[in-house]
């Protein structure tokens, strides 16, 4: 995009009656919501860094370094919108890597299939009509579990770091501990100390621009398949927008369009 067609406003929350400002330049003309991830990921990249730092503070040091993928043996959610920038990142992949990438999430696909994994995860879904928070709550993670155990690597994870590091979800990016990375392997509780956040942004991407094609728990491993079967229809609405609405949904208010000045120059990503 040229630089007029970008605007940058300014963001002002409130933290424990502190102001939190933060600026972003997003694009100004209509655009379809997964379009806009980049400008989430570096939010959320603000939000773990806080975090982080206040860890810091308490004298907590961050376990997490490349070549530590115990975490990457998870059932990561993704937003509707990761469905389809994930299957982009994907098929912009020089071959035979765009393959071998596309076989990995087939072969998770198909082992957790012939487990029933995805059948015990929808019957979750159906308890939230019957059942408590607390007893939902409880057979997720029994269910989540049963996932981690089998010990199947998310397909972007090679030499146990993330190839996608720069594009992986905003969960993942939400993830830190500072325990040490060995009880990782076996997470519990109390084994497991992860970095809390002001925000988790991952929670609020859920709805934006949801279109009511999924609903309950979207696994990373199925991002191809579904990306595949249901071809996207988010509807276009300008940066500005877009980020109004999350926002909006993130601090449970509606924020209004606010004065906005063109950007001076195209941003980095």
């Amino acid at each position: 995009m040229e630089s007029n067609e970008w605007v940058t406003g300014e963001v002002v929350l409130s933290i424990g009656g502190e102001p939190l400002k933060m600026q972003m330049t997003v694009p100004a003309n209509p655009i379809k919501p997964h379009r806009m991830l980049p400008v989430f990921q570096k939010m959320t990249n603000s939000f773990v860094e806080m975090g982080a730092l206040a860890a810091g503070a308490r004298g907590e040091t961050i376990s997490c370094r490349a070549g530590c993928g115990a975490c990457c043996r998870q059932p990561v959610p993704l937003s509707e919108i990761e469905i389809y920038h994930l299957a982009d990142v994907v098929e912009a992949m020089p071959e035979p890597r765009r393959s071998d990438v596309k076989q990995r999430f087939q072969a998770a696909v198909d082992h957790f299939e012939s487990r029933g994994w995805f059948d015990r995860m929808k019957a979750i879904g159906d308890l939230t009509l019957t059942e408590t928070p607390e007893k939902v709550v409880a057979e997720m993670q029994k269910v989540v579990a049963e996932y981690f155990v089998d010990g199947v690597a998310c397909p972007f994870l090679e030499n146990e770091s993330c190839s996608i590091h720069e594009d992986r979800p905003i969960a993942c990016r939400e993830y830190l501990v500072t325990s040490p990375a060995a009880n990782c392997s076996k997470p519990t509780d109390e084994t497991v100390r992860k970095v809390e956040l002001i925000f988790k942004p991952s929670d609020t991407l859920r709805y934006v621009g949801a279109t009511g094609t999924f609903t309950g728990f979207i696994p990373l491993i199925r991002a191809l398949e579904f990306a595949d079967k249901y071809p996207e229809k988010f509807e276009e609405k300008t940066g500005e927008r877009w980020a109004a609405d999350f926002f909006g949904k993130l601090v449970h208010q509606k924020i209004p369009k606010q004065g906005i000045e063109p950007a001076a120059e195209k941003p980095d990503s």
